[in-house]
């Protein structure tokens, strides 16, 4: 199995299991706190799986499962009972496990004796590792190594692979009964009183031990992770609104955001970047973080920051087939698991993405327009100089992708899964392939340049970036829309012929605005027929087609992001109705699934099942669902920052009694409150201006002659 080639989705996790996340550590277990063996369920840190077997008995019994209680997405207590003590025929111990993830595992563990008696009993936690690489478990392939060794001692047990050079320490406190795989208490609790243990954790990694984020006997308040939230609360925004659906799911929001940060232990005053998701991709991605990162702007504009650092520092600058790197081309995925071990690419970066590059550049050019961290953007334009090289390189004129090995993805686009990209008969496309939203980030990337050279007084190099802009354009609209269809193909395929699929990519041509006007009112008309609408989501591919599959990964499943960008899309072409359809569909979906949006769910229409149905291994927390509710904000706000241009345009559609409290805004924090009649804004930078109009796509009259 190679790291990257996609081959199906991994195992469901079920809705039976709990995942808790941080930074780049996860837990998956069952409803009780248990860990079990034979599946996924873990605690991962580095893409390895550092506990596979996590069992409490009391008495020799398991505890029954009552409640989970959510907290941070980093912590969670699990409620539950003993069996009934002797003669008893209910159970009058209550057991209480106190978790929390990062960096490895703190729990803490609490038997509450509600009787009249004393109650002594055994306690016994049965603890394994398979030092697992992360890959490994997704795929459902675990090489199970021969030297991973049990040691016991009298803090508890440590637990080594020597090949893999990576394993755990668990320590418990009172020091218990030690043995291979197994710890044991003997304890009496009062009558009507507690008995308390601790539990730690520890990951090793090329024979290092390092504590947890949460090391016992330190006041949680002063762990790292909780300090971090605090700062991440006290600097976000503060948004109310009497719609309890949106008030929901942006405080889901903002919570996961927060949850996913990674931030570099070497760089500590660096902004974060941010994972793409749990729990199988708990680090950073190219195309998940960047557009993460533009979809939360409005809530936080240190996240984009901070991934374009991360990514300028990790850019290409050799060519590599097995790692696809090429000098200037933006990675696709980092991976942390042992060089040389189970994965033969792991701890390494890759790079066999077609729109990271183009994606880099467009983000960059954003944060240029928010006005925020000026000097900064300027220090990163010589790698978006470098992005654009890759892409004049490689594009021809379109840009395209194919595999430089058998080792890589099959396809390079966000719909990677080996299928993604189909005929409308359902023949799959064969490379080099050129998506169609592909073309209209590059087309994003050279108007994203051409700003920086207007900014500058460079007007040379503006009518340059500007003309390469519209030639793209028009080269788009030409070869890619199908006028006898009436919608865009979806790509180009190796022979140049037009994937004549209905698909949402187009969608995010809008977002971009490569599309020409002329063609728009079809492509909203087609976005939101029954073909493509289920009544909470805009499908990834129509349900007339060849490939179509309500159940699939890319072939008719409902993404929140994918539907986050074409509401964006709809919302500058005008569509405003079209776009609140997209909107409060997804907002009445979030209700179904607790007010956090998964990565995906089926695409069965909204008349045949009264909710959501969800996709079995669906991500969740996921950094782009969690981010699509603030980019469904600011495009329902019509919210379009132009710092150095002097105006900030704000023409909000609905959201009546909307409140936002310190908003940053080009290093103002600014308050936007929307009534019956619009909006008004209260703390503008100095020589900005409010324009209450709509952003409309690019005009064809802008074009230079070419």
């Amino acid at each position: 199995m190679s790291a990257w080639t996609s081959e199906g989705q991994p195992a469901a996790l079920g809705d039976t299991t709990v995942t808790l996340v941080e930074g780049g550590s996860f837990c998956v277990c069952a409803r009780n706190g248990d860990i079990l063996q034979g599946g996924s369920q873990g605690v991962y840190h580095a893409d390895t799986r550092l506990l596979s077997r996590w069992e409490l008995r009391v008495d020799e019994l398991p505890v029954e499962g009552l409640r989970v209680v959510s907290g941070e997405p980093y912590h969670a207590t699990f409620v539950g009972r003993a069996g009934p003590r002797p003669g008893r025929a209910e159970s009058t111990l209550l057991v209480i496990r106190d978790r929390y993830v990062g960096g490895g595992l703190r729990e803490d563990l609490t038997l509450r004796n509600l009787s009249d008696e004393p109650a002594g009993c055994v306690v016994a936690l049965h603890v394994g590792s398979d030092v697992a690489d992360l890959f490994e478990v997704k795929a459902g392939r675990v090489r199970h190594v021969s030297d991973v060794e049990t040691t016991a001692d009298r803090s508890g047990l440590l637990i080594v692979s020597a090949c893999r050079g990576r394993g755990t320490r668990v320590v418990a406190d009172p020091a218990p009964f030690a043995g291979p795989g197994l710890l044991v208490f003997r304890v009496l609790v009062p009558a009507r009183g507690e008995w308390t243990a601790g539990l730690q954790v520890n990951p090793i990694l090329e024979g290092e031990e390092s504590p947890g984020r949460f090391p016992a006997h330190h006041p949680l308040e002063h762990a790292e992770p909780v300090r971090r939230r605090v700062d991440w609360e006290r600097r976000s925004p503060v948004i109310t609104t009497p719609d309890r659906f949106l008030s929901a799911v942006l405080e889901r929001s903002r919570k996961d955001l927060g949850a996913l940060r990674l931030f570099e232990p070497d760089r500590p005053d660096d902004p974060p970047t941010i994972a793409a998701g749990a729990p199988w991709f708990m680090t950073l991605f190219g195309r998940d973080s960047l557009l993460t990162s533009w979809m939360a702007l409005l809530m936080d504009q240190s996240l984009a920051l901070g991934t374009l650092r991360r990514l300028a520092r990790l850019q290409g600058t050799v060519s590599d087939p097995l790692t696809e790197e090429e000098p200037g081309k933006i990675l696709h995925e980092l991976r942390f698991g042992r060089q040389g071990g189970a994965s033969p690419y792991a701890g390494r970066a890759y790079y066999g993405s077609v729109d990271s590059t183009p994606l880099f550049v467009m983000v960059l050019g954003e944060l240029g327009r928010w006005g925020v961290h000026d000097e900064a953007v300027q220090e990163l334009l010589p790698y978006a100089d470098d992005a654009l090289d890759w892409i004049r390189r490689s594009a021809d004129p379109f840009l395209s992708y194919r595999r430089k090995t058998d080792h890589g993805l099959a396809n390079q686009g966000w719909k990677d899964s080996f299928d993604g990209v189909s005929f409308a008969d359902g023949t799959l496309a064969r490379a080099p392939i050129a998506l169609a939203e592909v073309q209209g980030y590059v087309y994003a990337a050279y108007l994203a340049r051409a700003h920086f050279a207007a900014k500058a007084g460079q007007a040379a190099l503006e009518a340059q970036w500007t003309s390469r802009a519209g030639r793209i354009r028009d080269a788009f609209n030409e070869r890619f829309w199908l006028p006898d269809r009436g919608h865009y193909a979806v790509a180009l395929d190796g022979a140049g012929r037009a994937v004549d699929s209905l698909a949402s990519n187009m969608g995010h041509c809008l977002w971009t605005g490569i599309v020409d006007e002329d063609h728009a009112g079809r492509v909203a008309e087609q976005l939101l027929s029954p073909r493509m609408f289920t009544g909470y989501g805009v499908r990834t591919l129509a349900g007339d087609m060849g490939a179509y599959n309500p159940m699939s990964y890319h072939n008719g499943s409902v993404w929140p992001h994918d539907n986050a960008l074409i509401a964006a899309g709809l919302m500058r072409y005008g569509f405003e109705r079209e776009a609140g359809r997209i909107t409060y569909g997804l907002l009445d979906a979030a209700e179904a699934f607790g007010w956090r949006l998964p990565e995906l769910f089926c695409g069965f229409d909204r008349a045949e099942f009264t909710w959501p149905v969800p996709y079995p291994s669906s991500c969740s927390p996921q950094a782009w669902a969690a981010a699509a509710p603030i980019q469904l904000l600011r495009s329902m706000l019509r919210f379009d920052p132009s710092i150095s241009g002097g105006h900030l345009r704000l023409c909000p559609a609905d959201l009546e009694g909307l409140r936002i409290e310190g908003l940053s805004l080009a290093g103002s924090d600014v308050t936007i409150e929307v009534g019956a009649t619009g909006a008004s804004v209260r703390g503008l930078p100095e020589g900005i201006t409010l324009i209450e109009e709509p952003r409309g796509p690019p005009a064809r009259a802008m074009w230079p002659a070419h």
